[in-house]
């Protein structure tokens, strides 16, 4: 599967902003799905996860109440809201695609998008 995501820009503190994912090849409902981030300087680390059918979903402590990950499994797109943006949420974020099921370790995920990068300004 091909993974490619957008969406991310400039934007103040306090502000949202919505990325996207878009999957082609293999049946994208196949895989769970996730969202990763990358600050620089740092590790990539696990954002939020959803199942299959969507249903059920994971996120870091750090983003709870504030970032929402969803799936329209009828058109292939994976997504991420993000409200209340903090300028500690700057980084590159990548979607990742994975067999297995619903995991936050780098290492379960197989396909991956090529990040897009989102900065937050005090």
């Amino acid at each position: 599967v091909q993974l490619q995501a957008s969406g991310g820009g400039l934007v103040q503190a306090g502000g949202s902003l919505r990325l996207s994912c878009a999957a082609s090849g293999r049946t994208f409902s196949s895989y769970a799905m996730g969202w990763f981030r990358q600050a620089p300087g740092k590790e990539r680390e696990f954002v939020a996860v959803i199942s299959r059918g969507g249903g059920v979903t994971s996120s870091a402590d750090s983003v709870k109440g504030r970032f929402t990950i969803s799936r329209d499994n009828a058109k292939n797109t994976l997504y991420l809201q993000m409200n209340s943006l903090k300028p500690e949420d700057t980084a590159v974020y990548y979607c990742a695609a994975g067999r297995y099921g619903m995991d936050t370790q780098i290492s379960a995920y197989d396909y991956w998008g090529q990040g897009t990068l989102v900065t937050v300004s005090s």
